[in-house]
């Protein structure tokens, strides 16, 4: 900025605010630390999981890079590095995307579906043990609407 420019206000955030705002910050962490650390133990990354969980959600078990990319919120080249990975470990697969010459198709192998078969169970426990399990019905509500409010495009 120029020394020309005036610089606009800060909305600083009232000791409250700053206080919610840092416990979501932990809260966030110490969910998403304990439940990779149980994927660990599984042999599986938080990546590897979603990716694996999300393809399972189409009835053939497949989806274009591009679409996989937008519901991970990740780029497609982030995507395409760890789907390398995941297809060295035979989880998955890529396929030409007969509608688009330049993407592909990430197919869930039957080695994934077996994989998440047996991580599914203990990851549904861990997800309790760190996050539903530790709150009331009204809790979990509340942060459900609350959610459903940041995760929308303005």
């Amino acid at each position: 900025m120029s020394t020309n420019e005036t610089v606009p206000p800060v909305d600083w955030l009232t000791p409250d605010e700053d206080r919610t705002w840092r416990a979501y910050l932990r809260m966030v962490t110490a969910v998403q630390v304990g439940v990779a650390q149980d994927l660990a133990a599984l042999g599986l990354s938080e990546p590897d999981y979603e990716v694996l969980s999300t393809l399972s959600e189409r009835e053939d078990g497949t989806s274009t890079l591009h679409e996989q990319a937008a519901k991970m919120g990740w780029s497609r080249s982030r995507l395409s590095r760890h789907a390398s990975r995941m297809e060295a470990r035979e989880l998955i697969r890529r396929a030409p995307d007969p509608t688009d010459g330049r993407g592909c198709l990430l197919v869930l192998t039957s080695a994934g579906w077996d994989v998440l078969r047996d991580a599914a169970p203990s990851h549904v426990t861990s997800v309790r043990r760190h996050f539903v399990d530790r709150l009331t019905p009204e809790e979990l509500a509340a942060l459900g609407r609350i959610a459903g409010k940041l995760s929308t495009d303005r």
